[in-house]
């Protein structure tokens, strides 16, 4: 009985001190602010390629994704740029699509101050060890919730020339996940009759990834629903080079969004590049060189493992 009670006082603990690192949110105001639309325009470039009616749809679904989802920091502050950059991220790959759907089974993102591991452990010096992860889409008793890096969700968006973006990454995988599993197939973007030629563009630009041919991110061959997040991130920071490099691969990705990036005009934010030896822009606490710098490195996990999530 002793030891019931000492595991229920310790389980008490627990909770209460993960709730206390939890920063509460802000308010989400029922009209877009100017100050928010000023946000928008410093930092997303696919914004800026929006037509004024665009943008104030845009603006539209940013606010009804903040009103259902909360975003909440971790040992972290969350500023309004910081909810701003995920309801970006969200929107973005559905934009094209119905605005009926807008992530009905997530009900929270927690942002953490810096990359973390498998058991949600995060560390904010120079040695990071193995945590190396930017974003995580959950399973089991935490299929309603996102984990991303605060300092990756930013970067993620500062640098928009490296068809890196973890709020992409990790949204497109709940897309993914529409039809129950993380399976690299979007059934709710791709028809039926387009499944095929899918599966097919996967294995022929994985082998390409593999033989050192692509200037797809590695990554993206690690797993197969790997890749298809990694390559709407080149599709939505990227999409000229993508048409170019990759023609067949851009029309599916064409249809599935229901969108024609490659003929809107993204202005791009321009960040300074970090030496090899310098610390990582994307906040991490490791050199650039063996962080963001690494050819093909990625620090998304696409589910939590349940058993850890219990």
């Amino acid at each position: 009985m002793d030891i019931v009670i000492f595991c229920a006082i310790a389980l008490t603990i627990l909770i209460v001190w993960q709730l206390m690192r939890r920063k509460t949110p802000g308010v989400v105001p029922d009209d877009f602010p100017a100050d928010w639309r000023t946000l928008l325009r410093s930092n997303v470039a696919y914004y800026l390629a929006l037509d004024r009616a665009e943008q104030e749809r845009f603006e539209t679904l940013i606010l009804r994704f903040l009103k259902h989802v909360r975003i909440t920091g971790v040992g972290t502050d969350v500023e309004d740029r910081d909810r701003l950059l995920t309801a970006a991220g969200a929107i973005i790959p559905i934009f094209g699509l119905d605005d009926a759907w807008l992530y009905p089974g997530l009900h929270e993102v927690l942002l953490y101050p810096a990359h973390f591991d498998e058991s949600f452990e995060f560390h904010s010096g120079d040695d990071d060890g193995d945590r190396n992860i930017l974003g995580m889409v959950g399973d089991g008793q935490m299929s309603r919730v996102m984990i991303l890096s605060q300092p990756a969700l930013r970067n993620g968006f500062a640098n928009s020339r490296d068809r890196r973006n973890v709020a992409i990454h990790e949204f497109s995988h709940l897309i993914d996940k529409a039809d129950g599993v993380i399976d690299g197939v979007p059934d709710i973007l791709l028809e039926h009759r387009f499944t095929a030629p899918w599966l097919k563009r996967i294995h022929s630009e994985v082998q390409k990834i593999v033989q050192g041919s692509s200037d797809i991110n590695p990554y993206g061959a690690s797993r197969r629903e790997e890749f298809f997040p990694v390559v709407a991130e080149y599709f939505f920071e990227r999409p000229k080079q993508m048409r170019r490099n990759h023609p067949e691969l851009y029309k599916l990705l064409q249809l599935a969004f229901q969108q024609s990036m490659a003929d809107r005009v993204l202005r791009r934010v321009k960040v300074g590049s970090a030496g090899r030896n310098a610390p990582c822009p994307c906040g991490s606490g490791r050199k650039y060189k063996r962080c963001c710098g690494k050819r093909g490195g990625r620090g998304s996990k696409s589910r939590i493992n349940r058993e850890r999530a219990a």
